[in-house]
């Protein structure tokens, strides 16, 4: 810690010795280093979390990083009342959130330590559950479940959820791969030591996605590690902020280059190290994730953005070997990799926006080469679809067209799934299952009744260039009603529609429905209702182009959405 670059003001000491005192009681182990920038708002939140975790905090670690809307002033006079809580103010911002951690790293004297974000908290007994976790397990890190939190209306989602599922001890990262993505460094304990005694640090200054290269330094290093079930951190997400967080501000193409110079490094630190299996676990999870996040927003980006975007995917991908290709072959990230490798410009945006959705949907056309091999399209031939063919149903990216249809009878729900290189028609469909889920509350699920899937030939457009075409292929079709009081019951909000594919075998692909936005199809309409008196219903395409509807029951629903319009209108 340098006297030049900032200052320290203390106001404790806590002993430094054993603090537990009751039977069972944890000791005084764990450091948290909180680090703030311009957060007034959050950053005593954040640090009163920590503190709250009890006798298993010895110290909470606050670093302001030369805030200028009184941040440090809020942790001082905290601090006159708290032995626990140690303030350092740097003098020069460091861009990043990198030199932050590792300043207060370095201020650290806990036998294990814990990082924790401003705009974040701590839920109750997070410390302690890890720290038990690291002792029972004799792990250098431990690691429990992530849930992001979007404010204001408190949804939660899981991050990682597979990973953190049941009680586990690792004793090696090479044993689960799966590791490498969860990047996130504050849901994780470190032994201080063991940080320490390897140089692993945060990269400095001005350094987006500093966490995922830290990740790769600890896996380098081969630790044990234990991880729990247990939520031991709660990620804010406030996406009308004025200054979003990095994950969230993707407008602009630097964003995407700081994000594949981060994995660029990862997978450098990893095979440098001798992990050549997670080394390709990075480039796995790059495929997998964070492609396929930024290529559902590309048709929402300007011309220039797009290709800027283009050239430095195809540079990214051109260092990945033929290994790194074979694997999974059919998995979305790795066909939508392949295109922007085989394509010099951007091309298909809307086709790959549906493949990179969450369940991946791959649309028509279904293009052939001219010995029957499926490709990608008459324009790119040597995308190869071949290894869809040996993909089980349950896995494979199926098409659904999904449209509604609002009326004064009821509104209905039309369906039809495309086949996929007679894939489908092998696996024989039987039924959809339909639901509707909150956007808000996943807990929150409406359920249709299921439809059976009838038969029936459909054209697709046809390929063109040196592909044969596919012609006309087979397509199924369903129609159900849509309970709209059961839904309008609930309030006005958005739901989410989710279907459940069922085959001939039992087996079944859980998708959702593309939206269709012909003449009128994505229409705000008014339905009489005899509840309610009237439900404005709106069916639209989210932005990875799933079908979606918007619900506003009676009056006031009407009103609140007409306020909305003439807000946007006069701003």
């Amino acid at each position: 810690m340098s006297a030049e670059s900032e200052t320290e003001s203390e106001t404790r000491r806590a002993s430094r010795g054993v603090t537990g005192t009751g039977a069972g009681e944890p000791l005084a182990e764990v450091a948290v280093v909180v680090i703030g920038f311009d957060d007034a708002a959050h950053v005593t939140d954040a640090v009163r979390s920590a503190l709250a975790q009890g006798p298993a905090v010895r110290e909470v670690v606050a670093v302001d990083d030369c805030s200028r809307d009184g941040s440090a002033g809020l942790l001082e006079r905290l601090a006159a009342s708290e032995p626990r809580l140690k303030v350092i103010r740097r003098r020069v911002n460091s861009g990043g959130c990198g030199t932050p951690r590792n300043t207060g790293l370095a201020a650290v004297t806990a036998p294990y330590v814990m990082f924790l974000d401003s705009d974040d908290v701590l839920p109750p007994g997070a410390v302690e559950t890890l720290l038990r976790a690291a002792e029972g397990a004799h792990a250098e890190v431990a690691g429990g479940l992530c849930v992001r939190r979007e404010l204001p209306s408190g949804r939660e989602v899981a991050w990682q959820e597979s990973l953190y599922a049941l009680h586990a001890v690792v004793p090696h990262p090479a044993r689960r791969p799966r590791l490498v993505h969860d990047t996130l460094c504050v849901n994780k304990l470190y032994r201080t030591d063991f940080l320490r005694a390897h140089g692993i640090r945060f990269p400095e200054g001005r350094f987006p996605y500093e966490d995922v290269v830290f990740t790769a330094r600890v896996l380098a290093a081969a630790p044990r590690i234990a991880l729990v079930p247990d939520r031991v951190y709660v990620w804010h997400v406030r996406r009308s902020a004025g200054r979003l967080s990095i994950s969230l501000d993707r407008a602009g193409v630097e964003n995407w280059r700081a994000r594949t110079e981060a994995c660029r490094q990862a997978y450098e630190v990893l095979l440098g190290a001798g992990q050549k299996e997670l080394a390709r676990a990075v480039r796995a999870k790059f495929l997998d994730h964070d492609l396929r996040m930024y290529v559902r927003e590309l048709v929402l980006r300007d011309t220039a953005y797009r290709r800027a975007w283009w050239e430095l995917t195809r540079a990214h991908l051109a260092e990945y070997d033929a290994d790194d290709w074979a694997r999974n072959p059919a998995a979305p990230g790795r066909l939508a990799g392949r295109v922007v490798l085989a394509s010099p410009e951007p091309c298909d945006l809307p086709r790959l926006r549906e493949l990179a959705a969450r369940p991946a949907r791959l649309c028509p056309p279904y293009a052939r080469a001219a010995d029957g091999t499926p490709v990608w399209s008459g324009r790119l031939p040597q995308v190869s679809l071949e290894p869809l063919r040996a993909r089980p149903v349950r896995a494979l990216p199926l098409a659904v067209d999904g449209e509604l249809r609002p009326g004064a009878r009821g509104t209905r729900l039309r369906l039809r799934l495309h086949e996929l290189y007679g894939r489908v028609a092998q696996a024989g469909p039987e039924a959809v299952e339909v639901e509707w889920r909150h956007r808000d509350d996943d807990d929150v699920v409406v359920r249709g009744a299921s439809a059976a899937l009838a038969p029936g030939a459909g054209a697709h457009p046809e390929a063109s260039g040196t592909a044969a075409p596919v012609g006309r292929e087979a397509a199924w079709s369903a129609e159900t009603a849509v309970d709209l009081a059961a839904l309008a019951a609930l309030g006005a909000g958005t739901w989410d529609l989710r279907l459940r594919v069922r085959f001939r075998d039992g087996a079944s692909r859980d998708v959702t429905a593309h939206a269709l936005d012909g003449a009128g199809l994505l229409r705000r309409s008014a339905v009489p209702s005899a509840r309610q008196g009237v439900v404005l219903v709106q069916p639209y395409s989210t932005h990875s182009g799933a079908l979606a509807l918007r619900v506003a029951p009676g009056v006031r629903g009407v009103l609140s959405v007409v306020r909305r319009r003439l807000r946007r209108l006069l701003h």
